[in-house]
Formats: C-alpha cells, structure tokens, sequence
C-alpha cells in the first residue's frame, strides 16, 4: 500500500468557518494549504452554519474522540411563522403561523428544553438510515421518519426577542441539531421557526476569538498559519496529567505499561506527558499508565 503524500505535522488548528463551506472543505482545505499528511475534525457544523470548526492534524486526530464528547456553544436566531424541510432558512416553507411569542412565553419555555432531553434529527442530517445518511433519502424525496435520540443541553437562554424572530444561547452536548430545537421550540410556541443564522462560538477548549480567518488558509500563508497551530494536549484539558518517568516514556512509547510520578484514580483516563510533550491517553493502574492511544512525535 502506498503511504500517503505530505508532511508529518501534527496539532489542532481552529477555524472559523464561513456560511456556504462544508465542514470536510475545510478540512481539504486545511490539510492543502499545509501539506498535512493526515487531517480530520471534531464536530461536523452544518454548511449554512459558521463558527468554530477545529481541525485536527497528524496525531492530533487521536484526540479527536474526546472533543466531540465535549460541551459545544452556539449563538442562533430563530425566524418565527415558518416551518421548512430543512429547519433552517435554506429549506422550503411547508408550514406557516401567523402567530408570534412574546418574549415571556419564549423564557417560559426553555427549561423544557434543557437537560436530559429526546430530539428527533431534522430530515436533512447525517443521521445513518438502513445504511443511508437521512439527508440523501430526503433529498430523492424520501425523507425517513427518524427516531428520537438522547441530548444533553447544559444551557438555553433568550438572548433577544424581536416581532419575527429571536436570539438564542445554547450549550449542549455531543450529537444534538440546534436546527430541531427551533423546529420544536416553534411547534410549542404555537408559532412555528427555523433557523436562519447559527455560529459555534466555542467547542471544549476552543474558542471563536482563538479561531483563523478561513480566507487565511492559503499555501502562500502556510508560515503564518503554522504559528496558529495549537499542540496536542490543548483537546487534554478535561483529563489528569501525570508525568512519565524517563524508563516509564520508553516504555509507553513502545505501547508498554510505564511508570509515572503522580496518580489518580485507580482505572482513570488519564494523559501522560514527557518532556514538555504528550506522550499518550491511557489508564492509570497504580504507579503506572497502560496506553491506549500513544502520540508518535
């Protein structure tokens, strides 16, 4: 098997992605104007969407199982009077209301959109149906009759409400569509909505204000953009740190049991460093770490 072309460069790169990209263009994007070898990303945002999309590179993409479980932040508006296929602006009508919220009955009711909720997917998403993504069933005229899925919202909030529409805050967990949310929030409302603008405005660790330009990637700015990258463990901050002895690296890098200066809970996911680098993501098991995913830097 060939290997694959381009550098071995590795780290986390935070874009903000404009309005009319797919999050994998990015990514083609990011991994071009690097000559990365190896590039992928932790949360897919929608191509109407903008915001931050974080880009893993080289052995960063270990990494990338734990970002996607984190907390995700978005700002969004919600148009009222108007239900689409899509949940957003993009779709067409097939429902409207000429009733409007006032911005009581709108506070009223988030709380029953918070915390351990069951969310039915929009048609148009990624979800898998006997094999098939929901959204290229809907588009053959198809659209499946998804089931609801569990999401945790840490957080929603009425930023602005206006006659037509409103802004809103949320916080939520992995796999949640902030599209069903106003689809839902409308239906209960009374009203109807959709989505016309939403922007993740931070993922885990990462933050909008930390993100690049999109219009930045370019191989003529590739010096520029390297001086953004991030390292490894900027994706390891909700895990302990513990640090490997000398004998202890040698070992984990070889994908042996190693020794390590401190502890932590006996069974715990924890990441190793050495050296001022991360070494690994592995189990701590009493004066040792037992790697399961170890960095090759």
């Amino acid at each position: 098997m060939a290997r694959k072309k381009g550098r071995d460069i590795s780290g986390w790169l935070i874009v903000d992605k404009p309005a009319g990209v797919g999050s994998t263009d990015v990514v083609g994007r990011v991994r071009w104007a690097l000559d990365a070898k190896k590039a992928g990303h932790a949360g897919t945002l929608d191509p109407d969407a903008t915001g931050v999309l974080a880009v893993a590179l080289g052995e960063a993409t270990k990494t990338v199982p734990l970002l996607t479980e984190a907390l995700k932040a978005y700002d969004f508006t919600v148009n009222w009077g108007a239900e689409t296929t899509t949940d957003d602006a993009s779709g067409a009508v097939v429902e409207t209301s000429d009733q409007r919220p006032a911005s009581d009955t709108i506070r009223a009711a988030l709380p029953g959109f918070t915390g351990e909720i069951m969310q039915v997917p929009p048609a148009f998403s990624a979800v898998k149906v006997d094999g098939a993504r929901a959204y290229d069933l809907a588009r053959d005229g198809d659209a499946p009759e998804l089931q609801p899925r569990p999401l945790y919202v840490d957080e929603l909030s009425l930023i602005e409400a206006r006659e037509d529409d409103a802004d809103l805050h949320m916080v939520c967990g992995k796999g949640g569509y902030v599209r069903a949310i106003a689809r839902d929030l409308g239906r209960e409302l009374g009203c109807l909505g959709h989505v016309a603008t939403l922007r993740r405005v931070w993922s885990g660790p990462f933050e909008v204000a930390d993100a690049v330009p999109f219009d930045l990637i370019d191989r003529d700015n590739q010096a520029e953009i390297e001086t953004r990258l991030l390292p490894i463990q900027s994706a390891l901050a909700e895990l302990p740190e513990l640090r490997a002895t000398e004998q202890g690296a040698i070992r984990i890098r070889n994908g042996n049991a190693g020794q390590v200066l401190a502890t932590a809970q006996f069974g715990e996911t924890v990441w190793v460093s050495h050296a001022g680098q991360a070494l690994c993501i592995g189990r701590y098991l009493g004066g040792e770490v037992q790697p399961d995913r170890v960095f090759k830097l």
